[in-house]
């Protein structure tokens, strides 16, 4: 064959791979721009859902400089406990919507290595509500196992409201709920509690990829360690979609909320299954939740027509959204 057709189907080889990969290319961008595109009207739609984050004033106690959870009281409507991340004592604070002083309490034969998360559900006694502590956090990966702390959920008075970190109200005796991962130890900073049957979940916390979600079922076992199972994993529309850092269920059981640092998410639990673990398949609805400094506290008001979110630092917003 003459040496320049050589050249020249060479040349038109080498054009026709070089316009295929311009052609994967640009699909695989557009496929890329849809996706993002889509990512974008999730987050719009959510202002069909809630409405925009409002501030309803500051965390007062000079105490509270972490807080990493929040949860919505039982015995006092209108209030919530939360409490500090690492470094503080077994301790758990009271405060109203307004974030205003209302309390302190230590949890009995308690320790704090690295609380991450408050719940409350059902226990041991029917009709009696319990707070729960979650001691889950693990930058390192090293646990063997976690622990929760169960206590019943003390009720908050005008008398107690005082108290304070030196002048702490003494919780009945603490309950340790000892767990393990069935794939070794992981991070994690969101604890729930299903508010009717009093099953535990626990969501990883992961740089990349999704979290995991893990369960234990009710009855809990406080005198042995028992091992969590897998139930499912969540699926966020932003890049870093694994820095899960807390979470409620409703108090109604049908929709779950989960935060990062930068916003809050809200999945239901399909009407047609009536399972609750479907949920975690389910789309989520982008929640905001306004400006945080580090947000890692989200819970349902009450009523379950509201979500609300602290964060990290001193006199932090209590931030509430209103379901439409």
């Amino acid at each position: 064959m003459n040496r320049s057709k050589i050249i020249n189907s060479s040349a038109i080889a080498c054009l026709l791979l070089l316009t295929t990969a311009c052609t994967q290319v640009a699909v695989s961008e557009n496929a890329r721009d849809r996706e993002q595109g889509s990512r974008t009207a999730k987050a719009k739609e959510s202002g069909d859902v809630y409405g925009a984050p409002a501030r309803l004033g500051l965390i007062a106690s000079k105490d509270i400089n972490e807080s990493s959870g929040i949860v919505s009281s039982r015995t006092t409507s209108g209030f919530y406990w939360t409490h500090n991340d690492s470094g503080d004592g077994p301790f758990v604070y009271a405060i109203d919507g307004k974030g205003a002083h209302k309390g302190v309490w230590r949890l009995t034969g308690a320790t704090a290595r690295d609380w991450e998360d408050i719940a409350v559900g059902p226990g041991p006694e029917p009709g009696k509500n319990y707070l729960y502590l979650g001691d889950i956090g693990d930058n390192r990966g090293a646990r063997a196992e976690i622990r929760i702390y169960r206590v019943a959920e003390p009720s908050i008075t005008s008398a107690n409201a005082a108290s304070t970190k030196t002048t702490p109200v003494a919780t009945k005796d603490a309950e340790v709920i000892r767990l393990r991962y069935p794939n070794g130890a992981n991070d994690a900073e969101t604890l729930m509690v299903h508010p009717q049957n009093g099953n535990l979940y626990i969501v990883t916390k992961v740089p990349l990829g999704n979290p995991t979600v893990y369960e234990a079922k009710a009855p809990l076992n406080a005198r042995e360690t028992t091992t969590l199972v897998r139930v499912g994993e969540v699926s966020l529309p932003v890049l870093f979609g694994g820095l899960v850092t807390g979470g409620d269920i409703s108090p109604d059981g049908l929709r779950v909320a989960l935060c990062d640092y930068q916003q809050g998410y809200e999945m239901e639990v399909p009407a047609r299954s009536g399972t609750f673990n479907d949920v975690w398949k389910q789309t989520v609805t982008v929640v905001e939740l306004g400006d945080r400094k580090q947000g890692e506290a989200i819970g349902y008001r009450l009523d379950g027509r509201a979500l609300l979110a602290t964060s990290e630092g001193k006199r932090a917003p209590v931030i509430q959204v209103v379901r439409r």
